[in-house]
């Protein structure tokens, strides 16, 4: 198994999960046409996609997700909330409702959805199984619950959600609305949370962990890196998916 990301941040995401002969994209926050540009740089097609999983409906998730699947007959696969939202942007014969905790396999790879808290219909995140490998993938998500934890036990593999700052968040431009958006228990990982989480994980136990959903104006990526190295320890297990060059494949 391997996994990268084509672009993590608040103006859009879209990561990969690939296992032999399976491509799982999951979400995509980008046009079709940036889609296809930065999928080359992994040398990598749209037609070559098995499935799309979308986490949730917010724009920067899933603005390029009808568009992707409508011009490359793509199923699509989401929660009955995330699915309600855009129901009527693509043929209902692509969609296939997902369930938490209800395990589905896709060509080579066993999806684990489980919800999050988030402030949408019905978030999910996802634990991907080649049989040989475990991947977590957890971006937008407001506080840290057991259910997560007990979903994200044995994994070989972690990108996590490191979205701010807490004092750079405060001190920060933002409005106080959006600022307590944010921090609240349904908006997104602060850097510490992220790193109780890892700590939380047996960070021993991954081969890789990537930070994932900076925020532009409110988190420094060197701030990430020493709070995560801290953790853990050897710098080659670490990196970052940036909003401009995603993340190059990372093999399990």
């Amino acid at each position: 198994m391997r996994f990268a990301s084509l672009g993590s941040g608040s103006e859009g995401n879209a990561w990969l999960v690939e296992s032999k002969t399976t491509r799982l994209m999951v979400d995509c926050g980008f046009s079709v046409n940036e889609v296809i540009r930065r999928m080359a740089r992994l040398e990598l097609q749209a037609e070559d996609l098995t499935a799309i999983l979308v986490t949730h409906e917010h724009s920067d998730h899933m603005s390029g997700v009808a568009r992707l699947a409508k011009r490359f007959n793509i199923p699509v696969y989401a929660s009955f909330g995330t699915l309600s939202f855009c129901r009527d942007d693509f043929p209902s014969q692509l969609s296939t409702e997902l369930f938490s905790d209800s395990p589905v396999v896709i060509g080579d790879i066993q999806v684990n959805p489980f919800l999050v808290p988030h402030d949408a219909r019905e978030p999910l995140q996802f634990v991907f199984d080649d049989h040989r490998h475990r991947l977590g993938i957890v971006t937008d998500v407001g506080h840290v619950t057991q259910h997560m934890l007990a979903s994200l036990s044995h994994l070989d593999a972690l990108a996590i959600e490191s979205n701010h700052d807490e004092q750079m968040l405060v001190q920060g431009r933002y409005p106080q609305h959006l600022k307590a958006r944010v921090k609240g228990e349904f908006g997104h990982l602060s850097n510490d949370q992220a790193v109780s989480l890892l700590q939380q994980l047996n960070p021993e136990q991954l081969t890789n962990v990537v930070a994932a959903h900076l925020s532009q104006h409110n988190n420094k990526p060197e701030i990430v890196e020493e709070l995560f190295m801290a953790v853990i320890k050897e710098k080659k297990r670490f990196a970052i998916a940036t909003q401009e060059e995603g993340l190059d494949w990372v093999m399990l």
